[in-house]
């Protein structure tokens, strides 16, 4: 197991809501990322964790090994890989992406 996975594995499960993104939650670098803030602003999340895998390639290689999933944004709820930007727009307009986040305790 590598630094790498470790911190991830460590930083999806101290947190109830990690977002890895491009860029910051105050300036996403790409239109996915922007979107996947907006769904979870949207449904009220205030405890949020993001990690911008721009900072260190490591990370964007390793995140996309982690949850075996090819592409950025990945939201993790309570240590469990939920899907990126379209799967959290589907969730969210059925409503599960809300009772998942407040279960978690992450919404206000």
């Amino acid at each position: 197991m590598s630094e790498i996975q470790d911190f991830i594995r460590k930083t999806v499960t101290d947190h109830p809501v990690v977002l890895f993104m491009k860029g910051t939650a105050q300036f996403p670098q790409c239109g996915f990322s922007g979107r996947a803030i907006q769904i979870l602003k949207a449904c009220g999340v205030k405890q949020l964790i993001t990690v911008n895998v721009l900072e260190d390639e490591e990370v964007r290689n390793g995140i996309k090994t982690f949850s075996n999933w090819p592409t950025i944004p990945q939201l993790y709820v309570k240590g469990e890989f939920i899907g990126g930007a379209d799967i959290m727009g589907e969730m969210s307009e059925s409503g599960e992406l809300k009772t998942l986040l407040d279960e978690a305790g992450a919404t206000a």
